[in-house]
């Protein structure tokens, strides 16, 4: 189930377009002070990535937090079963592919965990790769 605040902080960020450094403090201090407790809180921040342009320390917090979830506050602690990986995959994911964050949170996951069910690693490898020949053709556009 869904924190209230957190429903009625993404909604506000929504309006906004935008997360501030002062949103990330607020987030961690009056929303989530005790980090992510569900998986659709998980996703609500994960898609939030999606509609608004965001501090650098909202994607060093979603990560963080992301990883702590689903690696220590999911079971089996420390390890991402099939079922974790499937939601993951799902939530990073998000139907139209993963953003560069969500590539950044797969592999903070697949390092952190100490096994990791071999969808997420497929998955994990392939956005970063996808993410690596984006910034390189994007590169190669600008010195012509």
């Amino acid at each position: 189930m869904i924190n209230l605040s957190l429903q009625v902080f993404c909604n506000r960020i929504v309006a906004a377009g935008r997360i501030g450094a002062e949103d990330v403090q607020t987030l961690c201090r009056n929303v989530l002070p005790d980090g992510l407790t569900c998986r659709d809180e998980a996703d609500m921040l994960i898609a939030l990535d999606r509609v608004a342009t965001s501090d650098a320390a909202f994607g060093d917090y979603l990560v963080t937090s992301v990883v702590d979830f689903a690696v220590w506050g999911e079971r089996p602690t420390g390890y991402i079963d099939p079922e974790v990986a499937r939601w993951l995959v799902g939530s990073l994911s998000n139907g139209s592919g993963p953003t560069a964050l969500a590539a950044r949170i797969a592999r903070e996951v697949v390092r952190e965990a100490q096994a990791s069910d071999e969808a997420l690693i497929a998955f994990a490898l392939a956005v970063n790769r996808h993410t690596a020949e984006t910034t390189a053709s994007t590169m190669v556009r600008l010195a012509a």
